[in-house]
């Protein structure tokens, strides 16, 4: 060893203990060399070592907090936290079916992009409805791959965290018994007047904009596994196709768990798009429905909005394009009359 590096050694040996014994006294360390520090920078470095030699003493304080409001939690019945905290006691006292609810992710190659992130979000409103749910379903996704699960992991990475769910590869048929099937789909004859408990209801997890119409149904009978649709004709006239997504589904049962009627879980969960309106016994649209209905109609600015007497406000606000076009309003009654107005 050469002499240059055995003085190097023996100064940097040196320098140490003098930073130790200075540390010890509680003063700022000097510098190494013939650098002398100022007045603000000795402040400085004295105020990095306190902070350096009081972080365990903010952590077990931080920890102390974090404790202290845990246990306040419970007795905050009221206040800014009461939905937060009512929330989360009741998914404590949930109770989970044996029901079980299973999305169908096989229609992967007919979508598009688009339609499937769109699913994605789906499944993860059908995963938080149910963990806040008061009867919580057995929840199942099958056949997850290709595009979904990309996007998925692309733009969801904690999905793989969830609880309170099963994640297969494979195909329900390989998860579930065949006997134990129920297929929803809204062209199935069947209709569900109730859910079995011992049942798993399989939920076609396509968003395909009616481009494949009446497929889940044709898959159902294929596999000559049981079908059904919900009974929404019974309780509702809607204004658009049968056909829901898949997380109104989801909700729709979720509902009628918690619920037991059908007629709460519809309105409970069918969007305003939809239209729905509520049926009488005799499976007419209730009286009112139309006159509520028109309530909500803005007025036309280009247009007459004075409709004589027995004129039915719904009919006339789906008048076609084309009589809108020409600002012709027909409206139907007892006989047939016609209001023009030229522009």
């Amino acid at each position: 060893m050469s002499d240059e590096t055995s003085k190097a050694m023996s100064l940097e040996e040196r320098t140490a203990e003098k930073e130790a014994d200075v540390s010890a006294s509680g003063e700022a360390p000097e510098p190494a060399g013939n650098q002398v520090l100022s007045k603000r920078q000795r402040k400085k470095l004295l105020k990095h070592q306190k902070w350096e030699e009081e972080r365990e003493l903010r952590k077990e304080k931080r920890k102390e907090r974090k404790q202290q409001r845990r246990l306040d939690r419970p007795s905050d019945e009221t206040g800014e936290g009461g939905a937060t905290n009512s929330r989360k006691r009741l998914r404590r006292d949930a109770s989970t079916s044996s029901l079980r609810l299973v999305v169908d992710c096989s229609f992967d190659e007919l979508m598009m992009l688009k339609d499937i992130r769109k699913l994605h979000r789906q499944i993860q409103r059908c995963y938080a409805e149910n963990r806040r749910a008061p009867h919580q379903v057995q929840f199942y996704l099958t056949s997850l791959g290709g595009q979904l699960q990309q996007n998925m992991d692309d733009h969801d990475q904690g999905w793989r965290n969830w609880k309170d769910i099963t994640v297969k590869t494979e195909h329900y048929m390989e998860v579930v018994g065949k006997e134990e099937l129920v297929y929803l789909t809204s062209d199935s004859p069947n209709v569900l007047e109730k859910l079995d408990p011992a049942k798993a209801y399989v939920i076609g997890g396509l968003v395909d904009h009616n481009h494949h119409k009446g497929l889940s149904f044709e898959r159902a009978q294929e596999l000559g596994i049981e079908h059904a649709q919900l009974p929404l004709s019974s309780f509702v006239k809607m204004n658009s196709r049968k056909v829901l997504a898949v997380n109104h589904v989801f909700e729709i049962i979720l509902k009628y768990l918690e619920k037991g009627s059908w007629r709460e879980a519809f309105f409970s969960v069918l969007p305003p798009r939809k239209g729905a309106v509520v049926l009488g016994e005799g499976g007419q649209a209730a009286q009112d429905s139309d006159s509520d209905a028109s309530d909500h109609q803005a007025p036309d600015s280009t247009t007459d909005t004075t409709v004589p007497p027995g004129v039915n406000h719904v009919e006339a606000s789906h008048a076609s394009k084309e009589e809108e076009e020409t600002q012709t309003l027909t409206y139907s009654t007892g006989a047939s009359k016609k209001h023009e107005k030229n522009i």
